[in-house]
């Protein structure tokens, strides 16, 4: 399992202060508001200092970062939050990164694949699953489809849907 999760990727400078657009990868942008720190990929902690939001977008000013030339190397970079700080789940929800590369099995127990990653359509997620010849299907993740999902043990269930 996964120790911390990308929340966002800085975009570029906004203004000459240090603010930074933040292009979010979070369900829920406005978890920005509700986050103390964040961490960089090299693990460099740093701390909000304020948050606003402009077109949709997270503008962000990190403390002790107060001019254009102090944030200019910070371009392209992710942000992490730790597993403690990240957005607290639902029951029946799971963070995605616990869930890529769990193998994939049939219900009669035999290996169908492994999972390469979740897309978001909006309806429901849809599961992007490699199989063993390196072929890729796309299974709903929906109850009737993916009847287990045990990101503890490192595996899912599913139940494809026959092709037409």
């Amino acid at each position: 399992m996964l120790d911390r999760f990308e929340i966002g990727v800085i975009t570029s400078s906004h203004g000459l202060k240090g603010d930074v657009k933040v292009y979010p990868t979070t369900d829920d942008a406005s978890r920005f508001y509700e986050i103390g720190e964040v961490l960089l990929e090299s693990g460099r902690v740093l701390e909000l200092e304020d948050v606003r939001f402009f077109k949709g977008r997270p503008i962000v000013k990190f403390r002790g970062l107060d001019r254009i030339e102090d944030v200019e190397a910070l371009r392209g970079q992710s942000l992490y939050v730790t597993r403690e700080n990240a957005a607290p789940l639902k029951e029946g929800e799971f963070y995605i990164g616990d869930l890529v590369g769990c193998r994939v099995f049939l219900e009669d127990g035999s290996l169908y694949g492994e999972l390469k990653d979740i897309l978001r359509t909006g309806a429901n997620d849809v599961l992007e699953i490699v199989l063993a010849d390196g072929s890729e299907k796309l299974i709903p993740m929906i109850p009737s489809c993916v009847p287990e999902v045990l990101p503890e043990e490192g595996r899912i269930v599913v139940r494809p849907m026959r092709e037409i």
